[in-house]
């Protein structure tokens, strides 16, 4: 795992701590070719540049996002309030991570994505690659 993503996950409290762990090590198995990194100051992974899955720290929980995930059809995910094609889901307990579901999200991830790498070249205006 990126050295920088460990740390992030070590400096969260016990319970958020269990969470990110059990987050980064389910899409690292179930999405191993991506890159990983810290970027804008939370963990993200990326295709080919694309940021695809990602989770910060809020105060209510750790929100899990994925960045097409408002094309999923899924009724777990909460759809972004913006422009963009996002959707998250806030877990507060590291049991509510249901692989299943993580499983089912992430194959989805790599198949339905938004073109985020090129956002600002089209000034804001997002297409589908996939």
């Amino acid at each position: 795992m990126n050295q920088d993503i460990k740390v992030f996950n070590e400096n969260q409290a016990f319970g958020e701590r269990e969470i990110c762990v059990t987050l980064a090590v389910m899409i690292n198995e179930f999405l191993p070719e991506a890159q990983h990194k810290i970027w804008h100051r939370h963990p993200v992974w990326f295709l080919e540049g694309n940021p695809i899955v990602g989770y910060s720290k809020l105060k209510a929980g750790i929100r899990l996002m994925f960045w097409s995930g408002a094309s999923f059809g899924e009724e777990a995910l909460k759809q972004g309030t913006g422009k963009f094609k996002d959707a998250s889901i806030l877990y507060t307990a590291v049991d509510q991570i249901l692989e299943d579901d993580m499983k089912r999200w992430l194959a989805k991830a790599r198949e339905i994505q938004w073109d985020y790498k090129n956002i600002y070249k089209r000034k804001g205006a997002l297409e589908r690659l996939k």
